[in-house]
């Protein structure tokens, strides 16, 4: 592929609460730029981020950092993430929620490059939709092996290039790989072994909002496919579903008079002990401090 060595991020970006540690660190190559980034963010700081041209972020570590983010219309508000991919022109919005240090490398790419090399690679994949991944061992260790190569560069442009279309590939190819997977079942929904793998991997993630990307994956399908065959068999969105589970395990936890409704909140995935009354009151008709009086007294 013909580099352009000319191809320079035009991120838009407004933020608060975050000091870098250390001098931005970039490689160009082949229709992209690699960055690495290293900063401290302080609790109730965040920023606002938009950009012309497609970007990759994974952020460096074991865990994912303590930062919700939310995008373009969407006002689901999501945690966990280690990595994801952001298409042309979509906003995002983050929000820290606890003090913390981490680093993160980006790859911004020219659209053309990105296309080109997914079409070289065989893949298609909606380009216009973003991707949010979950803890991912690969990714972190890709975007490791990538950071080292940005910060001191050893191989050439051979490896960093390499170490891009290995992220593409962990990314999009997987799903794009399902997109022609029959039904699910004879029916057209969700197999038995399927959905129990997405609700196992639920509740072993019950803290945060799972994105049907990440869900999708759990099923070992295309988010397309995975979203139809579910709607089939459970008669309702993987979102909606997703929000009923977890309201129902806030309501097995206020059982236990010795929990409060902030932490009862936090551990099922609500962005604060508000937001899971305003959705309580609305599924159950009331808030859940008088659910759970009317509970015990009844006990």
């Amino acid at each position: 592929m013909q580099a352009n060595r000319e191809f320079r991020p035009r991120m838009e970006t407004r933020i608060h609460g975050l000091r870098t540690l250390a001098p931005l660190c970039y490689r160009r190559f082949a229709g992209a730029i690699a960055d690495v980034w290293s900063v401290r963010g302080e609790e109730g700081g965040g920023g606002f981020y938009i950009a012309p041209d497609p970007r990759i972020v994974i952020l460096l570590g074991k865990q994912p950092p303590p930062v919700m983010m939310r995008i373009g219309g969407d006002l689901a508000e999501y945690r966990g993430i280690q990595a994801f991919y952001m298409p042309p022109g979509m906003p995002l919005w983050s929000r820290i929620e606890a003090d913390h240090e981490k680093s993160h490398l980006d790859f911004h790419m020219e659209s053309s490059a990105l296309h080109q090399r997914l079409a070289a690679a065989d893949v298609r994949a909606d380009l216009t939709r973003p991707r949010l991944l979950g803890p991912s061992d690969k990714l972190a260790d890709l975007g490791r092996l990538a950071s080292d190569e940005v910060r001191k560069p050893s191989r050439g442009d051979m490896l960093i290039d390499a170490l891009l279309s290995a992220t593409l590939a962990e990314i999009f190819a997987t799903q794009a790989g399902a997109e022609n997977d029959g039904p699910c079942t004879a029916s057209g929904g969700l197999s038995a072994r399927r959905f129990a793998a997405v609700e196992r991997h639920l509740h072993e993630n019950l803290s945060r909002h799972v994105p049907l990307a990440e869900m999708a994956r759990a099923a070992g399908l295309s988010e397309s496919r995975f979203s139809h065959c579910f709607k089939q068999s459970q008669n309702e969105t993987p979102q909606r579903w997703q929000s009923r589970v977890r309201l129902k395990a806030a309501q097995d936890m206020m059982r236990d008079p010795a929990r409060s409704l902030a932490d009862i909140a936090y551990a099922t995935g609500f962005a604060d002990q508000a937001h899971l009354s305003r959705v309580f009151r609305a599924a159950n008709g009331m808030p859940p401090s008088v659910w759970r009086r009317s509970n015990f007294q009844e006990s």
